[in-house]
Order: structure tokens, then sequence, then C-alpha cells
């Protein structure tokens, strides 16, 4: 787990996709769970509900003038990053959503909106390996320790160890935070833990955590604070992929890096000007894509109509990959019926009503969430309604309502996630084994759906945002071992087509996989069914 900078600029807001949605909701101070403690669950009863400590006495209440309101105050930078911690602990919200609603909630300028992130961003990714340099300081077990109190040493771990603040101010402000929102009592015991923390760096810390093991999982999960299970998981996906096991130091440092921003213009409809002005630099992978250090992409009015979209550029090379395929003599060309069969949100989405409407062809984007429909007629209102229509329903109804009715049709289904890691720093900790045995036969049930939705002499492109064969290749071969009339298209020359490269190198068997530690972005799968004619 490598140390960042302080002051960088976040990711911001990238959307991202995600396959249960995301609580974008108001944090507040006082997301709150009460842990436990040997005898049950602990009495909560003196916190009101900002998470501050009552005083004791029942005459008392607690007020602004309390002695640690008077000596102390919370940075506001910090107090993003608490806010993010705990609606992300409490509330099962994800972070990308939560962090840019608090940051102008508390009027950040731009340096304190990327400090705000990367201790955001930074805690929550470090999490695991934190947490194991907290037991070895606390005098009881983590998860007797009240959770908004682990929240806050956390955050200080994390500028102790991993950003350039200076000890004695990550100490004092860390402390400060937590008498201005927690109580006066929890500060000692945080000022008495970090203190324990600051005593060693962060390289003394990893030598010492994994002194005397043995075991090649463990130590890589502790010195890149993932889970065991996902470092093996990862291990293996390279692997199956064409890609050696070694590089699986590489990816997981790659997860812990903090992302750039891909910006992409709506082909025909938008422009990248306005975001080059403003200290964006232009992609190298694909046309129409610029990178961005983060700062208030909102303020851009490109941005602001739609017609330029935060999309990383994985996304943006699978969807044009699948929009590009020659579909040969029993291609329509003009008139094409295009599907998106699982829009939501409606990134991907709104780049193929891009495409489609220069080329003629139109296009269906299916959601089966009411709200995540909405999400993706916004997403798309950029592009003139000719093009496309919205339908609200189950996927896996399609291609039986709809038979052979779509020449080019994209199932990008719901999946672990575990390629986007990096974007999504609180879901490695989320995650189990258990989603990728959950997940298998809706995303089975939907790629069936859509071979059968595609007209012969159509291709089909099945995408995820996991590397993990489970998710991937064996999905593909599942769906191959049951038709006759199917054939796998070259997935990764499709992407070289489309990409400024030319060579990204991403194919293997017939179909693609992008890696953050190779290509810089999430790490997408490809597979380009073709039914035959």
């Amino acid at each position: 787990m490598s140390g960042s900078s302080g002051n960088q600029g976040g990711p911001g807001n990238t959307g991202g996709r995600g396959n249960a949605g995301g609580q974008g909701g108001n944090s507040g101070h006082g997301a709150h769970r009460g842990g436990r403690g040997k005898g049950g669950p602990r009495d909560n009863s003196r916190r009101n509900a900002q998470g501050r400590e009552r005083n004791r006495g029942p005459q008392r209440n607690f007020t602004e003038s309390a002695p640690s309101q008077r000596t102390r105050r919370a940075d506001p930078a910090r107090l993003v990053a608490f806010e993010v911690l705990r609606a992300v602990a409490a509330e099962d919200a994800y972070a990308n959503l939560v962090l840019p609603a608090r940051i102008r909630h508390h009027g950040l300028d731009k340096r304190d909106a990327g400090f705000a992130t990367e201790l955001s961003y930074g805690a929550l990714r470090g999490q695991g390996t934190y947490d194991a340099i907290l037991a070895r300081c606390v005098d009881r077990p983590l998860d007797q320790l009240d959770p908004a109190v682990l929240d806050a040493l956390r955050i200080g771990t994390h500028q102790l160890l991993a950003m350039r603040v200076p000890a004695h101010a990550a100490l004092d402000q860390t402390v400060g935070l937590a008498r201005a929102v927690i109580g006066a009592g929890p500060s000692a015991l945080i000022n008495a833990v970090l203190r324990k923390v600051a005593a060693r760096s962060l390289d003394e810390w990893l030598d010492l955590l994994v002194e005397g093991e043995t075991d090649q999982t463990r130590i890589a999960a502790l010195r890149h604070a993932h889970p065991e299970w996902i470092v093996r998981a990862m291990r293996q996906s390279l692997v199956a992929h064409g890609r050696p096991a070694a590089e699986i130091d590489e990816l997981l440092e790659a997860d812990n890096a903090a992302p750039v921003v891909n910006l992409v213009a709506l082909p025909g409809l938008g422009s990248l000007d306005e975001a080059l002005e403003s200290g964006a630099t232009p992609g190298e992978l694909v046309e129409g894509s610029a990178l961005s250090s983060g700062g208030d992409l909102g303020r851009l009015a490109s941005v602001r109509s739609g017609t330029t979209r935060v999309q990383d550029v994985g996304s943006q090379l699978v969807a044009r990959a699948m929009a590009a395929v020659d579909l040969g003599p029993g291609g329509a060309g003009t008139g094409e019926a295009w599907l998106d069969l699982c829009a939501g949100p409606g990134g991907k989405a709104s780049l193929l009503g891009a495409l489609a409407r220069e080329r003629g062809a139109t296009l269906l984007a299916n959601e089966p969430a009411p709200h995540r429909a909405k999400l993706v007629s916004q997403a798309l209102s950029a592009v003139p309604g000719d093009t496309w229509q919205v339908r609200t329903g189950d996927g896996r109804e399609v291609g039986a309502e709809q038979p052979e009715s779509y020449h080019r049709v994209l199932v990008d289904v719901p999946c672990s996630g575990l390629g986007a890691l990096r974007r999504r720093p609180e879901s490695r900790w989320r995650r189990s084994p258990k989603d990728l045995t959950d997940l298998a036969p809706l995303q089975r049930e939907l790629l069936a759906s859509a071979l059968a939705a595609v007209r012969p002499g159509g291709v089909v492109a099945y995408v995820t945002c996991s590397p993990h064969p489970a998710e991937t290749k064996a999905v593909v071969a599942d769906a191959l071992r049951k038709r006759d009339d199917l054939e796998l298209l070259d997935a990764g020359a499709a992407l070289d087509a489309v990409s400024l490269t030319g060579d990204l190198g991403a194919g293997y068997e017939s179909t693609a996989q992008l890696w953050p530690h190779i290509h810089g972005t999430d790490a997408m799968f490809l597979a380009l069914i073709h039914k035959k004619a």
C-alpha cells in the first residue's frame, strides 16, 4: 500500500456503474451505528443525533458552550471526510456520491476539496491495513469501539502514514475533529492511539504486520489493503486472461492509485474545448476523450448540458467497439436497431445514443429500476429524442418479447465490480465471494435474453466491470455451449480498431480484458458474440 500526496485533486463524482445503485443522500454529522461490547450491543443513549456525546448528568444537555467546543473546532475538509466515512459505514452509501454533496455543503475551495477527497478515499481504500495497524495500538477489539471513533482513527491514521501532513497537525486536527463531532471523552482515546500510530512509518508498520508471515496472499492483502479473497480472485483473473500471476502486486497498487477523471464528448454533440481550457488533457486511448485532475466539473457548461460526460475510458472503448463491428452482408447499415439491455445509470447509453444518431440507427435503453430508468433518460436527454427510447422492465424478458429485433445489443451485466475498485474504494470491504455465486444466474439469463433479442447476422457485446473468470469467460462459454448458431468475434481487434493506439494488447482467446495497471482504465471485459446469419 503506497502513500499518496495530500492535496492532489480527487476523482470527484465519477458516476461509475453501480449494480445496486448508490445512496447519495445527505450524510450529515451523525450517521451512527452502535458497536458491540463483550456484553452485547453498546448503549449509545448518551449520543445525540449528530453523534456527539452528551454530558453524563441527566439534568444537563450538550451545548455549544461545552469546553470541548470552546477549545476545538472541526477543520471543514476533515469534517467532510469524517461525514463521508460515517455515511459509508452507517448508511451503506457510496463515497463517490456522498463526497461531492458534502464538499458543496461545506463550501470547500479546490485545494480543500482535493484534500478531503484524498483523505476520504485514502482512508476507505486503506481500511483493512489501517485496521490491522490500529489493532496493535488499541487495548480492545476494534469491533468494541464506537464506529464513529473508529472512523476518526482511520482518518488520523491515513494522514499520519500516507499523506504529506505533519504529524503534529494530523494529531491536533483529528483530535479537534473528534472533540467537535464525537465528544471530549473519546478524543482522549483517539489522541493516545494516534500517538502510537505515529511512532512508526507506514513501511515500518507493514514490515511489522507481515513479520513471520509466509502466506503470500496474506502478505499482499496487508501490504496493498485488499481482502485476501480479492487478492486470490485477481491473481486467478490475471492468469485466466493471459497475464502472468506475477503482475498481482502491480494490479493491486493500481487499485490504490487515485484515478484520473475521464471525460467523453458525445460524438456530433459535445466538445472538449471548455474542459481543455480548464486544464484537462486530451485522452491518449480513444478519440473524443480527455483526462481531468478533478475540481468541480459541474462548472463546465458542456457537462451541465450533458454533451460532455464523466465516463471511464474503458467504458468508452467497449461501447465504441460494439458500435463499430462490421456486420457484413447481414448488417442493415442505416436503419439499424440497437439495444442497451442493462442501461442504468446511462453512461454507455448516452454514448451509444450519440453514435446511433450519427449512423442513422435507433437505441432502446432498458433498465428495470424506475429511479435508475429516470437517470438513463436524463443521461440521454442531450441526444435528440427521435433517436432513443427508454424501457422500464426486466431485461430477462426482452428476448422473449422482442425476438431477433436488434442488430447490436450491449449487455453490461450486474457484477461484483472488482474491476472498479479504484473508483469505489469502499466496495472491496463490502463484497464477498458469495456475490459471485449470487450474480451468476442473473448474468447468464441476461446474456440469454440478449442472444434471443439479436437478429441473425447481428452482434451481442457481453460486458462486465470485473475480470473474474466466473463473471466473464465462464458465462460466455456456457452460452456458446448451448447454441450452435453463435461464434466469438475477435474482441481484442475490435478494441484496437476504435483506440488511438491501435495496439492495446487486451485480447486473449477472442475475448478482451482491460486492466488498470496496463491500460489505466477500469478492468472492463468484452466478448463480442456474433449470431450467424
